[in-house]
């Protein structure tokens, strides 16, 4: 079992800063890939941008040059620092953890959400 506390949300002014933190625990040895997705009201969960076990990094078209995704392994916590934030940003990002077995069963693990609100 995995789980996934997120942390760093809150309200900016357009153009601002925030850092999102994902802190796992559990049995986070077999986690293949970490991520960060945001869902808005009436639309599907899509993923913001994702690390791989390797340190391999995507983001989403929207957030490419403003969001940057990282790990600090020793503290078994994942971050997304989101500079120059839109309005379009605000929304509840969710912390993803995926485990995919060599015979190809997928888990994925969810944090709770955290609220990110940017005015203009």
């Amino acid at each position: 079992q995995v789980q996934l506390v997120e942390s760093g949300g809150g309200l900016v002014q357009a153009g601002g800063s925030l850092r999102l933190s994902c802190a796992a625990s559990g049995s986070i040895f077999t986690i293949n890939a970490m991520g960060w997705y945001r869902q808005a009201p009436g639309k599907q969960r899509e993923l913001v941008a994702a690390i791989t076990s390797g340190g391999k990094t995507n983001y989403a078209d929207s957030v490419k040059g403003r969001f940057t995704i990282s790990r600090d392994n020793a503290k078994n916590t994942m971050y997304l620092q989101m500079n120059s934030l839109k309005p379009e940003d605000t929304t509840v990002y969710y912390c993803n953890a995926r485990r995919i077995t060599g015979w190809g069963p997928i888990d994925d693990y969810w944090g709770q959400g955290t609220q990110v609100t940017v005015s203009s």
